[in-house]
């Protein structure tokens, strides 16, 4: 069923009158002064939300639905399986941690417009850390956990942090990290010194202290008073997030406060269709965007449950730990990575790990990160019997910009699509020249400038390469960086980076494409396709496929039942006749496949391991599978 109708009501009411549509939202944010401008053009690369008006990102998260009577309502419960703990903090416990850590950050001389880097665990430390640097008015920068020191200095010497937060370690299925040792040669490396160092002492790896900079994280919230909210402008900086794989300068994308608030509180009822008191999981890291805005931000503002996840889709103990969480807590709404789905589905792809659990409370499946293949789509969706929905974004935009909207009923289930575009994007395909092209065409996709609320309005002191990265291809459009189209009926499909648009012999081709075939073969668990450098195509398709558990055929079978399945249903013209098993695929944490660096391998060309790598032994299967 549809109710398009009640979408088209909501986008046309934006774009008749986008002031009108983010004033009657922003009522539903806590104002301590109110803004003087929804809009200001003047301000920034293309302008900025809410000018002049004044509020604290903190406060709206917790104080006030404490005071609204919430105190007592769940506000986050961590699950880590890799401790073997479960544990609920309400709205009120949270406060409580937050305003003393707080405290303990300004006893360390942290004030309003200060920076913070936390480089944690998925711990609940992390995200009160988040919230308590957000009271006092200062700036946090997380980086991810476990992240290589020479990658963690560059933020550091970017950001210039006045304290860093960081455990003593984190934990993985049969392994420990410490990052202590990490951090010490971070900050070593780093030009800019931070004043004090808080570590959270884990019993599974406790660190030696640096004296006179480090300090125990617990003893120093013990002994701190607690902290009230400082109230910033709308347009001053909530955080800065770095981009994964920075080399030289890091890319900090910068979030605003105002913005931000308005469009995360808007996003869990229009989008997710939840409100105060619903559980809702987020099965990503706060180390990404994700972990940013549907962790921490987003649930808090609307005064829902957030589950904490330390874990995996897979190991712990096994291919039903999503299941369990969901049962055990009560989720109404999952969001996580199609590639979780994907290792979900290769380890137990009948599902029938599900049957331990009961699943009555989920009540819809979303996923983003990357684009989620049709036969990954379709096998949660008659796997759970729920509706499964895939949406588009980036760590850029920090909220959807595509999706389906369970507040205005969700649209017709469509494999592979990302949905449509939320309420204040513009979005359209583009040609090189930037000429908007017709209805079912593939193009760069590009937002047409204003960005709504809650995109970042620039990068960390650098206005100039924010312009050059997004800005100046396109004059008065966003480029996204990903290629795509918009068919007849309004939906976008998302195939990919620009980059992984192919040119085999004159003819443009999406990679994309020709993974979705790949994916929709019975023994494929996940695949990736690349454009292989050839002298005289200009370039051929690559394609590198992982098999479900259990499956025993020959690879040489399977093989040419792949090329004649691409040759089937996109033809002759796209030239695929190499396809190779591998027993696993190079992903970043976060779940991406790492295209970019087996396209460098295919072609012969140096490919040093991003520091972003979940396990860099498969790049090494890669260089030798392909040396054969």
């Amino acid at each position: 069923m549809t109710t398009a109708p009640a979408y088209a009501d909501a986008y046309g009411a934006w774009k008749r009158d986008p002031a009108a549509y983010w004033a009657a939202e922003a009522a539903g944010i806590s104002w301590t002064t109110p803004w003087e401008r929804i809009f200001d053009p003047t301000m920034g690369a293309f302008g900025q939300w809410f000018a002049g008006g004044a509020l604290n990102t903190c406060y709206n998260c917790l104080d006030r639905h404490v005071q609204a009577g919430r105190g007592e309502q769940a506000a986050l419960i961590h699950d880590s399986p890799m401790t073997g703990t479960v544990t609920a903090f309400t709205y009120r416990d949270l406060l409580a941690r937050t305003e003393k850590l707080a405290g303990a950050l300004a006893a360390l001389g942290v004030a309003k417009g200060d920076r913070v880097v936390i480089y944690m665990p998925m711990v609940p430390e992390a995200a009160i850390a988040m919230l308590a640097t957000a009271r006092l008015g200062a700036v946090h920068s997380v980086v991810f956990g476990g992240f290589a020191a020479a990658e963690l200095s560059v933020r550091i010497a970017d950001a210039r942090p006045k304290v860093i937060i960081s455990a003593s370690c984190g934990l993985e299925p049969n392994r420990v990290i410490r990052y202590k040792p990490l951090l010490d040669a971070a900050i070593a490396m780093s030009p800019h010194k931070p004043d004090a160092c808080l570590i959270l002492q884990r019993p599974q790896a406790e660190a030696p202290m640096t004296p006179g900079r480090d300090h125990d994280f617990v003893a120093a919230v013990d002994a701190a008073a607690p902290h009230g909210c400082v109230s910033v402008l709308a347009t001053d900086p909530l955080y800065v997030l770095y981009t994964s794989g920075t080399t030289g300068k890091p890319k900090g994308v910068v979030r605003d406060n105002g913005g931000h608030a308005v469009v995360l509180w808007n996003s869990m009822k229009m989008i997710y269709g939840l409100d105060a008191g619903d559980v809702w999981w987020t099965a990503s890291d706060v180390g990404w965007v994700v972990g940013h805005s549907y962790i921490v931000y987003a649930p808090l503002l609307r005064g829902c449950t957030s589950v904490m996840y330390e874990g995996k889709p897979v190991g712990t103990p096994d291919a039903g730990a999503f299941w369990r969480v969901i049962s055990q807590h009560k989720v109404k709404v999952l969001f996580t990575a199609p590639t979780a789905m994907r290792a979900i589905k290769q380890q137990d792809p009948e599902g029938k790990l599900t049957k331990a659990h009961d699943l009555s409370s989920l009540d819809a499946l979303y996923l983003a990160g990357e684009r989620c293949d049709p036969p990954t789509g379709i096998w949660a969706h008659e796997l759970l019997g729920k509706p499964v929905v895939d949406h588009w974004w980036q760590t850029e935009t920090g909220w959807p910009i595509t999706a389906g909207f369970r507040q205005f009923g969700l649209f017709p289930f469509k494999p592979g699509s990302g949905g449509r575009p939320c309420p204040g994007y513009d979005l359209h395909a583009l040609d090189d020249s930037g000429q908007v092209l017709p209805a079912g065409t593939t193009g760069n996709l590009s937002l047409r400038l204003p960005l709504p609320p809650g995109c970042g309005p620039t990068l960390w002191q650098d206005d100039a390469n924010y312009r050059r990265s997004y800005l100046a291809d396109f004059p008065g459009w966003y480029r996204t960086g990903d290629a795509g189209l918009v068919d007849a009926d309004g939906d976008v499909w998302v195939m990919g980076r620009t980059d992984d648009i192919i040119n085999v012999a004159g003819h443009r081709l999406s990679t994309g494409s020709m993974e979705e075939v790949l994916a929709s073969h019975p023994d494929v668990a996940e695949c990736a396709v690349i454009g292989a450098r050839d002298d005289l195509k200009g370039q051929t398709p690559m394609g590198f496929v992982v098999l479900k558990a259990g499956v025993n055929r020959p690879e040489a079978d399977i093989a040419a039942e792949l090329v004649a399945l691409v040759r089937d249903r996109i033809g002759p013209v796209a030239a695929f006749r190499d396809a190779r098993v591998v027993a696993r695929l190079p992903k970043t944490r976060s779940g991406k496949i790492l295209r970019g660096s087996i396209r460098k391998i295919a072609d012969g060309e140096d490919a040093p391991v991003p520091p972003t790598i979940e396990d860099p032994a498969a790049l090494d299967e890669l260089r030798v599978l392909l040396a054969e």
